[in-house]
Parts: C-alpha cells; structure tokens; sequence
C-alpha cells in the first residue's frame, strides 16, 4: 500500500529466515507478536536448557529445515558479490549507478 506522506513506505516481510544469532525468546516474540512468520534454528544452549527444564521447558520452536536451506543460496550470492571491491564499499554516489554495478557484477558472475 502506497503511503500517503512523506517517507518510505511501510513494509512488513511475510518470512524471516535467520542464523542461529537471532534465536532469543525476545527476538521470536517480536516477531510472533507482529505476525511475521520466522525460521531459526535454536542454539544448543537453549536446546540444553529446554531439556534441562522438563516439562516446563516448552515446546520447541517450529524449525523447516528447506526453508532454512535456501537461505544458504542468497548467503553466497551476497558473498560473491562482496568480492567487487566498488560493491562492498559502495562507492558510487547514486542508487542508479550503484544497482548497475550491482546488475553488471551478477551478469558476469552468472554469465
């Protein structure tokens, strides 16, 4: 939806894949509270802490392992395209020569 003043527009994600870094209750009850499905993986201390805890330890999050593995693709992706020294340090001054550097690099990595 359009926004009607002046800024961005507002933007929710329909999914969050993340690494095992954003795995804290907080992060996912953020998440949760805003409607925005997620896939993380828990850390083994949490893991261990749940098991740790019995029954009162909960259930473990919801975790698609093939979801989880397509974040691997745009993972390398990101880091093939880090290696043009003018993309990773965003030298150029506008967006529109920044996203042809962006187009010319993936055109000659997949190319």
């Amino acid at each position: 939806m359009p926004r009607t003043g002046p800024g961005r527009p507002r933007m929710r994600p329909g999914h969050v894949i993340g690494d095992k870094g954003y795995s804290s209750k907080a992060i996912r009850t953020w998440l949760r509270r805003r409607g925005i499905a997620h896939t993380i993986p828990e850390r083994s201390d949490q893991v261990a802490n749940r098991a740790r805890r019995g029954s009162r330890g909960g259930r473990p999050p919801a975790f698609d392992r093939e979801v989880y593995k397509r974040r691997n693709v745009v993972e390398r992706c990101f880091n093939r395209l880090k290696q043009w020294r003018g993309i990773a340090t965003r030298y150029d001054k506008t967006a529109q020569s920044y996203q042809a550097a962006v187009t010319l690099a993936s055109l000659l990595m997949w190319a």
